[in-house]
């Protein structure tokens, strides 16, 4: 298995570390290398995300680290990480998204 990170998913990066390194820089770091180790953890256990409830379709799966929702999808031998964001995010904002997909 190999692992793309979509334009969106690192942007949604991005704006995590810069969001925290407003109080952390060092924290920032942290937090970003831990999500991203997570995701390498996928290459194992692809399948160790559960459903993203608000899709109900098991093509669309997620991880949670700490406060934050990765979510990913499989596609032949390629795990395609589509976005990460904070859980206090709305539920019906990523719904939204799931319609571009």
């Amino acid at each position: 298995m190999r692992i793309v990170w979509t334009f969106d998913a690192r942007e949604d990066l991005t704006a995590i570390r810069e969001h925290i390194s407003r109080n952390s820089p060092y924290y920032a770091a942290l937090q970003i290398r831990r999500l991203i180790e997570s995701v390498r953890q996928l290459k194992r256990f692809p399948l160790s995300g559960r459903v993203v409830p608000e899709v109900r379709s098991s093509e669309y799966r997620e991880l949670i680290r700490s406060r934050y929702r990765i979510v990913y999808r499989i596609r032949n031998e390629t795990i395609e990480v589509l976005m990460v964001f904070h859980t206090s995010r709305d539920p019906d904002e990523l719904a939204e998204h799931f319609k571009d997909l």
